[in-house]
């Protein structure tokens, strides 16, 4: 596996443990097969495993299958899994003397000193490797190796592309043949292939990596989603602000983000008369870089987060304990810094549109206030179907130097997750480790209708950024109070929102989403007229229609309408127009079909829209096999 990022032996769960067992198998297949190769890594995945290798040949599908038939040669022969551990020395020594672990070396390198240096071996393949593993070949069966792609040494597209064979292992042939039905179900509903088809956003190479542009449909749906948690602000006392795309330096400073979170930021943004200054200097990249880092260069930084623009509209006047809590919501866009590598559609971007808000309020309105804002996400899990979660609660690791604030502080804001978390009715897990540096966190985690997890929701208790930015307000007693911060995002990005809903749903997004609600499908030419003033009618009612005037027959156009996933259509012949009727055929609720007038047919699907009622039918699939091993709380 390697050590990058590994401080100590780690916990593996049973299903973790077959699929490193498997990636270790992988990495002794393809040396049988490619002697030449070079090794990197080979972890486990939540969905499987991989390993990376440079090798001057590119592999093939046809190499895959060799290779996964390799694989069960192992398996066959029983190898045992055995872990021996050395000095660094002797480890350097052993890499380099296999001549397959130029990549390795570097990686022994991680190891931070002091700690215990592991291999494990299985025949004839050894591994530098923290474990753990089965025990022998054998315990593996259930593999299937899946694709290949590029993959960049340590993620960074400065160094060379490796290739990357990804696969997937279960415990049981049954459990990995529902796998792959499973993932035949999600290439199905891939968002990317299902948002070029739905012409609902674009990712342009002009424009840039990891940008969305929003075409007329995407936008549509991403608006009803605004349009819908905005109502739900307004009923609670949310008030909307807006802000710039870029911030100070010295705003991001004073918060942490810079340079704590810097890695995942765009470079900073200098001021046009600093830029002259330096330049006149001689100063290189470095030298600005030094000084933007220590303050004495002026820059603006592309907005990473809404909080630290919050916080100083927060901090624009003056506040009475009588304002509190004051609720402030922000539909705003951020920028982070990805690697072109880890980019993915919708659901891995650099610029993404948070539904973000941030409440500030005293120590005794923390805990009401954070209900509040679980009551929020619930209320939008529900409505949109997405009924099946779990819930974490990421709280600080008091051995990192990471987090901010005092002790004390943080035991309160912990305090109020958990009492907030045990009100949900569901089982929630505590994560040490997983709070954000200002504050701990409750993450709602939902599973999808074909059984993929998603991080969605969130809500974080902040007595820290408060502290930072010496934010008060004035008690009871006429003295100055510190505010207490809960930072809340039910849908998280929009981008990702979306592209989660759009592989949810596979495209067939309920009446309220849907870019087209109605499609008006005359038989004849002749009542294209007709049917323009009938969509007339629907628009007027708010309904999202239009009029398939095309001189294709009933069947093709039909089938266009399925084809773009379109709830309701409206066959028109002259039978209906005569009968003053329309024919009604439904994707969305079959006990609308049959002909009806126009106005009842208005009645009903606006009543549908209104009270956003999910589809009669849901999409359904395969479900996940149940995990082998319960996770720990």
């Amino acid at each position: 596996m390697g050590y990058s990022a590994m401080s100590s032996r780690p916990q593996m769960t049973p299903l973790e443990e077959i699929r490193h067992s498997a990636a270790h198998m992988l990495g002794a297949a393809v040396l049988r097969l490619f002697p030449q190769a070079q090794l990197d890594i080979g972890p486990p995945t939540d969905n499987g495993f991989y390993y990376d290798f440079d090798l001057d040949h590119t592999f093939t599908a046809e190499d895959l299958v060799k290779i996964e038939e390799e694989m069960r040669r192992i398996s066959k022969e029983n190898q045992k899994f055995e872990r021996f551990e050395c000095t660094r020395e002797e480890a350097e020594k052993l890499l380099r003397e296999r001549g397959q672990n130029a990549y390795k070396v570097g990686r022994l390198g991680d190891i931070p000193a002091g700690e215990t240096i592991s291999f494990y071996k299985n025949g004839e393949f050894v591994d530098l490797c923290a474990g753990t593993h089965v025990r022998y070949s054998s315990q593996v069966k259930a593999f299937k190796l899946l694709h290949i792609a590029g993959a960049y040494h340590r993620g960074d597209e400065k160094n060379k592309q490796l290739q990357r064979i990804y696969g997937t292992a279960y415990a049981t042939k049954d459990e990995l043949e529902q796998a792959m039905v499973r993932a035949e179900e999600a290439k199905k509903r891939d968002h990317r292939k299902l948002g070029k088809e739905l012409k609902l956003f674009h990712i342009d190479e002009k424009v840039g990596q990891g940008l969305i542009l929003w075409t007329p449909n995407g936008a549509v749906v991403r608006q009803e989603l605004q349009n819908f948690i905005s109502e739900r602000l307004f009923q609670t006392g949310y008030k909307q602000v807006f802000t710039p795309h870029i911030g100070n330096l010295d705003l991001y400073r004073t918060s942490g983000h810079f340079p704590y979170y810097k890695d995942a930021q765009f470079p900073p943004l200098v001021e046009r008369e600093a830029m002259e200054m330096l330049a006149k200097e001689g100063c290189g990249c470095g030298e600005l870089t030094n000084r933007l880092a220590d303050g004495t260069v002026q820059g603006f930084l592309l907005k990473p987060m809404n909080c630290p623009h919050h916080i100083r509209i927060y901090a624009s006047q003056p506040h009475s304990y009588r304002d509190l809590p004051v609720r402030l919501a922000e539909f705003g866009t951020v920028y982070r810094w990805e690697q072109s590598g880890e980019l993915s559609g919708m659901t891995r971007v650099r610029g993404f549109t948070q539904d973000d808000a941030h409440l500030f309020c005293t120590e005794d309105q923390v805990l009401p206030e954070v209900l509040g804002c679980l009551e929020l996400v619930k209320i939008v899990l529900k409505t949109l179907g997405l009924n099946d979660y779990r819930v974490r609660v990421g709280l600080r690791n008091p051995d990192s130097a990471k987090y901010t604030g005092t002790a004390e502080n943080w035991d309160k804001a912990e305090a109020a997750c958990r009492t907030a978390a045990a009100t949900l009715g569901v089982a929630f897990s505590e994560e040490p480790g997983e709070a954000a540096f200002y504050g701990p966190k409750i993450d709602f985690v939902v599973k999808d209708v074909i059984g993929r997890e998603w991080q969605l929701g969130t809500v974080q208790v902040d007595f820290n950024l408060p502290e930072r930015f010496e934010l008060t307000y004035n008690g009871a007693d006429n003295k100055p109070h510190r505010p207490v911060m809960i930072h809340r995002a039910p849908f998280g990005s929009m981008e990702r929102f979306v592209g989660i809903l759009i592989e949810h749903f596979a495209g067939d997004f309920p009446t309220w989403l849907s870019p087209e609600q109605v499609r008006l499908i005359p038989l004849n030419d002749d009542l294209n007229a007709d049917c323009e003033a009938m969509a007339e009618i629907l628009k007027v009612a708010k309904i999202r229609c239009s009029v398939d005037g095309s001189s294709d027959k009933l069947g093709a156009k039909i089938r266009r309408a399925e084809m773009s996933k379109v709830p309701h259509m409206l066959v028109v012949g002259a039978k209906e127009k005569e009968a003053g009727l329309v024919n009604v055929r439904s994707r969305s609720d079959k006990s609308f079909e049959g002909n009806r007038t126009l106005a009842e047919f208005v009645a009903l699907v606006s009543a549908e829209i209104a009270e956003r009622r999910l589809k009669v039918h849901v999409p359904t699939a395969p479900a996940a096999p149940a995990a082998p091993a319960a996770p720990q709380a």
